[in-house]
């Protein structure tokens, strides 16, 4: 169900908001929304895609660029073997059941990530997803599984180095922008990192995602847990965006100039 009701709906929230280019989520909570319900916590893990569906198209409809979702972290694998198996098999019903409306909101699926270390059949869902939306030319939706942002930056290094090694590049030709390229976010250029990043479930900690990335990212935590996180509450981080005043280390003349 797409946020609002007429393209006049979304045209006055726009107006009213500024919409940032890239927001990231950190989905938390889904194990301990199914504890409180006296579920398994797989349950939560299954409630968790419907949110993602919702908020998807809630962003596309909005004008976000690029949605970047947390969905498996390097670190899960250390999880029960049976929640881990639930989790492979997320992505396979996920895009099964969601590529159609994806095409039809001309939403392109991108992946980052150690996919090779997927399992097979995950492996080949997910890359048919990134086929199937290919020609997609509106927002990005970028998930990150089997990702660790630490792992990412030493990938980044390693690559870099051996360009180095190779006669590619000097080692003064290293930059912040030559080093944003290396990382996985580089084919997103100018919105590689998160204008807004937003963590459910109450958790102030980013763990291990887009270290690099969210240096002058917003942070926005909410205690809501991810099954029960709604396109208003996405409307709430973004009006909490608008509000801020994004300096980059910098000054807003305005601001300082004021008694």
């Amino acid at each position: 169900m797409a946020l609002f009701k007429t393209k006049t709906d979304m045209s006055v929230a726009q107006m009213q908001l500024k919409i940032p280019n890239h927001i990231a989520i950190i989905m938390d909570g889904n194990g301990r929304w199914a504890k409180r319900r006296l579920m398994p916590r797989v349950a939560g893990h299954k409630s968790a895609m419907n949110t993602v569906k919702k908020i998807a198209t809630a962003a596309s409809d909005l004008g976000v660029k690029v949605l970047t979702l947390y969905t498996f972290s390097t670190e899960n694998w250390s999880r029960p073997s049976d929640e881990v198996n639930f989790l492979m098999q997320l992505p396979i019903d996920f895009f099964n059941d969601f590529v159609p409306d994806l095409i039809k909101n001309n939403i392109k699926v991108q992946v980052m990530g150690d996919i090779e270390g997927l399992p097979d059949a995950t492996q080949i869902s997910v890359k048919n997803a990134i086929k199937q939306t290919a020609q997609g030319t509106g927002m990005i939706l970028n998930f990150a599984l089997n990702y660790g942002g630490q792992i990412e930056i030493i990938e980044a290094t390693k690559k870099l180095a051996q360009q180095v090694a190779n006669g590619e590049i000097l080692p003064d030709d290293i930059d912040e922008t030559t080093f944003s390229q290396a990382l996985q976010t580089g084919n997103l250029g100018s919105m590689a990192a998160p204008d807004l990043m937003i963590r459910t479930s109450g958790e102030l900690r980013l763990s291990n995602f887009m270290p690099y990335q969210s240096a002058y990212s917003e942070l926005y935590f909410t205690d809501i847990l991810w099954p029960d996180y709604t396109a208003e509450n996405l409307v709430e981080a973004i009006e909490s965006f608008t509000l801020r005043d994004r300096r980059f280390g910098g000054l807003n003349d305005k601001i300082e100039s004021e008694p």
